[in-house]
């Protein structure tokens, strides 16, 4: 006996709309969710995440650093990005974070701001790394002799007007700064440089909903770090 036409139908769209859904579920997984693929390179712990960036600026500063061929993978990175790390870091020119960790295309998703501080654009990156790209680590990275902070120093101490948009930085700066620059001393700069770094890397740890649910969950480690401009170390600092 034949099904009635209307069945028939059903079954059809029953059937198709099954697959579809399917379809939809195989494009949102990831491809090393299947036995065959490997895991992705950020498929670790932000231990050892920390960990190869650490090694990594040990081979900078000693100029052993890794012979990288930059076609290889070239054509893998053009359909996924998988970074170990989201760092934070100034805009300044001698900054590199690829360089300062020797780290090559895809491993690090870099947000860059003058002064290093964390503003809703930044954060909305840093959301992006966590939530999407699934990085294990964010690294909120300052530098010495930073001129941001210079200036933000500065203007505490001898308010005065500032030209274009600085005043946004100085400002946005300010309240990692301000208690070095009351605690004066010879090494005010350096010591603000510092907890600048430890207040964006609470901010950033506290960051709702994304980044403080990952960091509950021990998905994500937030860490703070000055790199030395004459040196080429990055200094990790203390957790806050």
């Amino acid at each position: 006996m034949c099904d009635h036409p209307s069945h028939s139908l059903q079954s059809r769209r029953q059937f198709l709309e099954a697959g579809l859904g399917l379809l939809a579920l195989s494009t949102l997984m990831p491809r090393y969710a299947f036995a065959d693929a490997p895991p992705p390179q950020n498929a670790i712990t932000p231990d050892v995440a920390l960990r190869r960036l650490i090694d990594g600026n040990a081979r900078y500063v000693s100029n052993k650093i890794d012979a990288k061929d930059f076609s290889v993978g070239r054509a893998a990175r053009a359909k996924a990005q998988y970074p170990i790390a989201a760092i934070l870091s100034c805009a300044d020119s001698r900054v590199a974070p690829e360089l300062v960790f020797d780290q090559g295309p895809g491993d690090l998703f870099v947000v860059r701001v003058a002064g290093n501080y964390l503003s809703s654009d930044s954060l909305a990156s840093l959301e992006y790394a966590v939530g999407v790209l699934k990085v294990p680590l964010i690294m909120v990275l300052g530098h010495t002799d930073c001129g941001a902070v210079k200036a933000t120093i500065n203007e505490i101490k001898q308010p005065a007007p500032l030209p274009g948009h600085i005043w946004d930085i100085v400002d946005a700066i300010r309240p990692g700064v301000a208690k070095a620059v009351e605690a004066g001393g010879d090494n005010m700069l350096i010591n603000a440089i510092g907890t600048n770094v430890d207040y964006n890397v609470a901010r950033v740890t506290s960051a709702q909903p994304v980044i403080s649910e990952a960091v509950g969950q021990k998905g994500v480690r937030v860490v703070g770090a000055v790199y030395e401009l004459a040196s080429g170390k990055v200094l990790l600092r203390q957790a806050v």
